[in-house]
Order: C-alpha cells, then structure tokens, then sequence
C-alpha cells in the first residue's frame, strides 16, 4: 500500500428527523449566512424545518447558488459576508451548494484575487483563514457534504475548476435520507451515477496490494448496480433511500483513495463537458467514463477484468474477454439509469469538442492525467472523439 493519511473531522449525522439538531449544531451568538439553490427547499419542506430549529438566530439568506456554482454568483455573498460580519455559513442543498459554500468558506479572508483560489487549484490548510460552515445534504450524489474538495464554474472563461484542502471540511452534516422523497427521477439518476464513478475513479485503475480498499470500493458498487435503478422508481423506499445516501458519501469521503492510486481524468475531461454545454455533471461522465476505459485499455485490463468478476460476475476464457464484459457490462447499467452514453445524444454542434478540450488542457500544462500520468493530450482527443 501507497503511504496516506487520514483525516476526516466531519460530525455526520444520519437519519431521519436530524434537522431538530441544528439547534446545538449551530454555532450560538454566531450571525449565520443561509445559502441554498433556487428553491426546491420551499417545496419540499426542509427551508421550513430548518428555520425552525434556527428560531432564534440572526440569519442572512442568500439563495441562488446553481447547479456547477458561478465563481461570479459566490462572490456576491463573500461581499454580504464581509459587510455584514458573518461567522458562519449553513449550506441547505446538494453538491453544488456545498461546494459553492466552501469557496465562499475560503474566499471571504483571501488576501488577493480570490480567482487565484481556482486557477492556481489552491490547497487550503489554514482553519484560521476560513469561516466555518456545515451542511443539510438534499440531493446524495458528489459527498462534498464529507469531503474539503470543491468545484466551481467561472462564467466568463467556461471553465470549470477544482481546489480544496483541509480547512475546508463541514463541521457537521445533516444526512436524511427522505429528502429524496421529493427529488425529480433525473436528479436521482444522475446521483447515483455520480456516485458510482467516483468510486470507479478511485478503484479502476491497476491491480495492487491494498486490498481491503478494492473490497470497499467493489461493494459500494455492488450495491448501487443492486439498488439504483429501483430508487429512481421507489424514492419513498427507506432501505433504498437510506443505502444510497450512505453509498453516496461513503464514494467521495476520502477513504476510497487512501494507500491506493487514483485516475479523476474522467472527470477532468467531463468537466469540459459541463462547462462547455450544461450537460448535467454525472452525464459527462457517464459520456467519458467507458470511452475512457476502451483507449485506456491495455493499462486498465487487469483492474476491468478484476471489477467485471466481482462487481458483475463476469466470467471469461481471458483477461481480455473479461475486460471487455466489463466495459459492456457498465454502459448496460448506465443505460438502465437513464443515461443516454454519446455526446451527439445531449447536445448539438459538437464536432469541434475534441480539438477545443485538448487545447485548453495544452493551455493549462496538463500533459498527463490519470494514475500513470499516460492519459496524454493525444488519447484525451481519442477519447473525446469515441464518445461522439
């Protein structure tokens, strides 16, 4: 096993009714900054139970934040922040909440343009220079609500950029899974999926001799391939729902990736994808991801054939032959969550994709991504093209 360590401070607080503890969650004699999306908790229910266990505690809202958060939309509440001394944040949202809070977490005390925060993919280590924050988690899908890392969009570059660091870890987290009682079928969908390949991003990589991180890794995707499809159709299903809110953060909270190496080049490509044409985050990747596996193939077959035994149970005459059940195997299950696999399926005038992407990572020094650094510009055009 590779070297590693392990921190985690996040208090994670599972089940159902958690939201009363908010109450002793948050910080007393503290003005609070509420953020959230565009709305979807003033239909469901928790913008009410949430300030109801705030009653009683200055609050400031700031709503807004979207889906892939705007560099230039959290810059609007660092200002609030700043004038109006808050000292800390209450995320009430999914992924893109959260995240949007930890930069905002870290831009409000940033000396200098808190764009270099982004650009550069800063690592944030100092606590003392953040404002503290924690999260009511309503849509399971990225695990931000127990991990330090962040994504952000920047509008007026179309780019979609990645930092983190050990400052920037919620406080706490309220996890209830029958928030997703309320959530759309695509909202559910792309969750899972989002789940499912930040697992493979940590797992498919080459055989080694951490093995107790591969049998983590296998069963969390054992049981999102057993349960995915059926909490899309039954959301109101408490052992569903509650497996996968578990699985959800259990993919991203940094246990996955300790003493093993790592890929993410999927999601740097799918990235692009998302910041060049709005398709959803867990689409780009369910577009990239087997596509990814295909060019990479001679490197990854071992670890393809090894996921199709055990997550699938594959069984073939050769590495080869597995590999490829493997690959088959996981666009099977893409489909049956509701992804539609080709670029030309989620957006129009794509052609020009690949030469664009390859260009920017050029622009941006990346010469090698995934866990050998052999993902070169060259097989990111070959990637980006098979995908059309």
């Amino acid at each position: 096993m590779l070297n590693f360590e392990l921190y985690n401070p996040t208090n994670y607080v599972f089940g159902k009714e958690q939201i009363t503890k908010l109450t002793d969650l948050v910080p007393k004699n503290t003005k609070i900054l509420l953020a959230y999306g565009g709305g979807s908790i003033f239909k469901n229910g928790i913008y009410d139970q949430v300030k109801t266990a705030l009653s009683g505690f200055e609050i400031v809202e700031f709503g807004g934040i979207e889906p892939n958060p705007r560099y230039e939309t959290l810059m609007n509440a660092v200002e609030i922040i700043r004038a109006q001394n808050i000292g800390f944040i209450l995320a009430v949202g999914g992924g893109s909440v959260i995240d949007g809070v930890k930069f905002i977490s870290a831009a409000v005390k940033f000396e200098g343009n808190p764009m270099e925060i982004l650009k550069k993919r800063m690592s944030i280590k100092d606590i003392s220079q953040v404002i503290p924050f924690g999260t009511v988690l309503t849509l399971p899908a990225t695990g931000s609500e127990m991990n330090s890392g962040s994504v952000i969009t920047i509008n007026e570059t179309q780019e979609k950029l990645a930092f983190g660091g050990s400052a920037l870890f919620p406080k706490f987290s309220i996890c209830d899974p029958t928030v997703i009682e309320s959530l759309p079928k695509r909202q559910i969908q792309n969750g899972v999926v989002d789940a499912f390949t930040h697992v493979m991003e940590q797992y498919l990589t080459y055989t080694h001799d951490a093995l107790l991180q591969d049998r983590i890794a296998e069963s969390i995707l054992q049981t999102l391939v057993e349960i995915g499809p059926s909490v899309v159709e039954n959301p109101t299903d408490y052992k569903l729902a509650s497996n996968y809110m578990w699985c959800a953060t259990m993919a991203l909270n940094g246990l996955l990736n300790k003493g093993v190496p790592t890929d993410w080049a999927t999601h740097m490509i799918g990235h692009e994808l998302t910041a060049l044409y709005e398709i959803d985050h867990a689409r780009s990747l369910a577009i990239i991801g087997p596509n990814l596996y295909r060019v990479m193939f001679d490197t990854k077959k071992d670890k393809l054939a090894q996921y199709g035994e055990r997550v699938f149970g594959i069984q073939g005459n050769s590495v080869e032959e597995k590999a490829e059940k493997a690959i088959e195997k996981t666009v099977d299950f893409l489909h049956k969550m509701g992804m539609l696999t080709k670029l030309s399926e989620n957006t129009a005038n794509y052609e020009n994709t690949a030469d664009f992407i390859v260009a920017r990572f050029e622009e941006r020094g990346w010469k090698g991504l995934g866990e050998q650094q052999n993902v070169t510009p060259e097989k990111v055009r070959e990637i980006v093209e098979m995908s059309y």
